[in-house]
């Protein structure tokens, strides 16, 4: 392996490959089916969780599957020394993940770092959610620093950069954008087996950026589309939050919250599962302000955890409807 060009602190420990982790692993035998390395690994759980966490999202859920199990069978080949490239040279796995917002972009990316650091490909899986702040500077000299330090803590790990495609700004010829960009495609080619890197943002505009610049491209292994949710899986992700927050839809409500659904469908701007979580979040105080006016009402559990029709009713998308 190549010598890194931007030396980032906290990388210079041998990364955590499945080779090394199971040379090193001399307590456990070395795994020689798909059931052990699962048993050693204990990986299928996250995949497990990411089926009964999330609603919908098929499609995903099994390109997840698909990688988990190429990294499975890799590490099997591994075990009998049947490299697949280079010795030090494991498999790209940078990541691109498009779709609309709210769509569990981010949420899939931490499983997807769990996943790596059980079966050895990542020292700790934990994640680092990014955006080009967090990584361009505004003046000469600044942008490097906080590109690398941005790297130094998402080594060992998962590194999840939103919207990335702003990171490539052409029409400014000023812009320190593609100074960041420089630093990760080497920190991603010769790095790759310290730090995974996941792009994610729309479809159409990560399409540009990538078309503008072939170099990172090139270096992204496997791209993910996540789908917009249907009404009925909205639905099902509004009564699974309530639950979470010790809520529930009372008579007819869910009713109603289905009909506001299928009215803000119809509407600009809508961001899936963060849409339905801000209307919510509205219900609830409207739920709030309803109970606060009964001052000297003695309050029961029900009353304080039941969204009623009306306290989604009042929402405007009614109001514009009936306009």
């Amino acid at each position: 392996m190549a010598a890194p060009l931007y030396n980032i602190p906290g990388s210079t420990q041998a990364p955590a490959t499945p080779a090394a982790t199971a040379a090193g692993a001399s307590a456990a035998p070395q795994a020689r089916t798909v059931n052990e390395v699962l048993a050693q690994s204990q990986v299928e759980s996250v995949m497990d969780e990411l089926e009964r966490d999330l609603v919908g999202l098929a499609p995903v859920k099994q390109r997840i599957r698909d990688i988990a199990a190429l990294l499975v069978v890799d590490k099997l080949r591994l075990n009998l020394g049947l490299a697949a490239g280079p010795a030090g040279s494991g498999p790209s796995l940078h990541m691109s993940f498009t779709g609309n917002p709210g769509t569990g972009k981010t949420t899939v990316a931490m499983r997807m770092a769990q996943i790596l650091h059980r079966l050895g490909y990542v020292r700790k899986g934990h994640l680092v959610a990014v955006t080009r702040d967090d990584l361009v500077g505004q003046y000469i000299g600044h942008t490097a620093p906080k590109t690398k330090e941005v790297l130094k803590k998402a080594m060992g790990g998962v590194l999840f950069i939103d919207e990335a495609y702003y990171l490539y700004r052409p029409e400014n010829e000023r812009d320190y954008g593609q100074e960041a960009i420089e630093i990760l495609l080497q920190v991603m080619e010769n790095q790759r087996d310290d730090l995974v890197v996941i792009l994610a943002g729309y479809k159409d505009r990560m399409d540009t950026f990538f078309k503008s610049n072939p170099g990172m491209s090139s270096r992204i292994a496997h791209h993910i589309d996540f789908p917009d949710y249907a009404q009925g899986e909205l639905l099902e992700i509004g009564e699974r939050m309530l639950a979470g927050m010790n809520y529930h839809f009372g008579p007819g409500a869910r009713e109603t919250f289905a009909e506001y659904l299928g009215l803000r469908l119809q509407q600009p701007h809508f961001a899936n599962a963060r849409s339905v979580r801000n209307a919510l979040d509205r219900a609830r105080l409207r739920q709030a302000s309803r109970l606060f006016a009964d001052r000297d009402r003695v309050l029961s559990a029900e009353d304080l955890t039941t969204l009623r029709p009306e306290d989604i009713r009042a929402s405007r998308v009614f109001q514009a409807a009936a306009a």
